[in-house]
């Protein structure tokens, strides 16, 4: 593919080339101007051709440049290098063009990355199928709370081009970055970075979960002192023994259990860390509680171990690392507590848009009423249903795709009550919440957690939470 290939062009050489930008959005306009205001020849492709579309190429046309609406698969004449919204395919017409004609694909994190300046601030970077954007969130809280200048930015909506050719001045970032995003980013070398956990996603995009796992664990290519993997998740450990590093750098561990020399972990409800410590075959170092995490769900004190490792890579104390996990908040839709209703536990955990986030929201909770259901993206359910069933006091099934997590549960879990809502109209997960209540007992919890996407009800995951958060509040008055 075009997007392996690095090329010595740097900012000073953009006066004059042929760059063609693939895609508007929010990746698309800002490269544009950017590579404009650099003196290159922009042109601008994209497949839609709608009313904001058409607003964003008036927007660039007004500064010269060429913008190509409903034209994303011929690659311009003349064009010596893409740079590509993070979401276009590899197997797009316009690449397997650029790649017969040796053209290199960038993405807008490898043009940021190529475009910082002298005294850049280092990259501590994040993926993982799931928890990139809270361990991020967790990781700048901490960043901060030891007196360092720093930002979230990345896949968590704000653009590294933004902040890199900003007049603010950080120390450090926190990188959100998606494995569409390093599959564009061939030069990018991070500090220190972590990969959180694996799980089949976004298949129909990469091809195979074998070049999924490839292009996350790119994020360790080049890595100077911390790669951090899941000690409970044995591909990311993989993925560090096959990242070409710099000297030095050292592969570290998270787990829930007690950690292992290199590795971060609990002990008695407290966060310790024998990785960054003198002497760590015999020390550790605590570094919060348990009950500074919130909410203390596993897989949410994983994030925090994340985070805490990531810090302690980049020389950050112990007490900041506490004092950053109490200061941080989710964001909505994360696990987060509604309402209590005559002894029932209502929790939004809409961002489960997959069956890897799910399991890990249902194993915090027992027993439980399950919301689930939406559109599956290709997804298996039998994993899931199979590993939550002996928690589960009944299920409420919406959605488009709703069959598939049924004839699992008939498989699995048989005995379970599920009500299946065919409806998909405003009122459907009012409707889910009553049947939900009805079914729960005093000490339940009623989880939605939909393992699936929203978009054949909703128009995105945070207006399904909304929902299910406004028809709790309904009744509940």
């Amino acid at each position: 593919m075009g997007s392996g290939q690095v090329t010595s062009l740097v900012p000073s050489e953009f006066q004059g080339k042929h760059v063609t930008v693939a895609g508007l959005g929010v990746s698309g306009v800002p490269a544009a101007k950017v590579l404009h205001a650099r003196g290159a020849i922009v042109t601008v492709v994209n497949d839609g051709d709608d009313a904001r579309a058409r607003e964003q190429a008036a927007e660039l046309e007004a500064l010269g440049i060429t913008v190509r609406l409903g034209d994303g698969a011929t690659l311009p004449e003349g064009t010596e290098l893409i740079v590509t919204a993070p979401g276009w395919k590899p197997d797009k017409p316009l690449f397997l063009a650029a790649d017969k004609a040796g053209v290199p694909v960038w993405g807008d994190v490898e043009l940021a990355w190529r475009l910082r300046g002298p005294g850049a601030a280092p990259w501590l970077a994040v993926t993982g199928t799931n928890g990139k954007t809270t361990t991020v969130q967790m990781l700048a809280s901490i960043l901060r709370a030891a007196g360092l200048r720093t930002a979230a930015v990345g896949n968590i909506g704000v653009s590294l081009l933004d902040v890199v050719l900003g007049e603010e001045q950080y120390d450090v970032l926190a990188v959100e970055l998606s494995s569409y995003q390093l599959h564009w980013a061939p030069s990018l070398r991070a500090h220190s970075a972590a990969v959180l956990n694996l799980a089949p996603d976004h298949l129909d995009w990469h091809g195979s979960m074998e070049a999924y796992a490839r292009d996350k664990g790119r994020i360790y290519e080049g890595n100077r002192v911390a790669c951090v993997y899941n000690v409970a998740d044995q591909a990311t450990e993989d993925l560090v023994r096959e990242a070409d590093v710099e000297e030095g750098c050292r592969a570290v561990g998270f787990t829930l259990g007690t950690p292992g020399p290199s590795q971060l972990g609990v002990v008695d409800g407290i966060l310790v860390d024998r990785a960054f410590v003198e002497n760590r075959q015999k020390n550790a170092q605590e570094l919060a509680e348990v009950s500074d995490v919130d909410p203390p769900a596993p897989h949410n004190i994983a994030n925090a171990l994340a985070a805490a490792a990531l810090a302690r890579a980049f020389g950050v104390p112990a007490g900041a690392v506490r004092d950053g996990l109490r200061a941080f908040r989710p964001d909505a839709h994360r696990i987060a507590h509604v309402a209590d209703i005559d002894g029932v536990a209502y929790v939004d955990d809409s961002k489960a848009t997959n069956t890897h986030a799910a399991q890990a929201s249902l194993a915090a909770y027992e027993p439980i009423v399950w919301i689930a259901g939406g559109l599956a993206k290709g997804a298996s359910f039998d994993e899931l249903v199979a590993s939550s069933a002996k928690r589960l006091r009944g299920v409420v099934l919406i959605g488009a795709d709703r069959a598939l997590i049924r004839e699992a549960l008939t498989r699995h879990a048989p005995e379970v009550p599920v009500v299946d809502l065919g409806r998909t109209d405003t009122g459907a997960m009012l409707q889910a919440v009553t049947e939900a209540k009805r079914l729960a007992q005093p000490g339940d919890t009623v989880l939605l957690a939909p393992a699936c996407a929203s978009m054949d009800m909703f128009t995105n995951y945070n207006q399904r939470g909304d929902a299910f958060a406004a028809a709790v509040r309904e009744l509940g008055a």
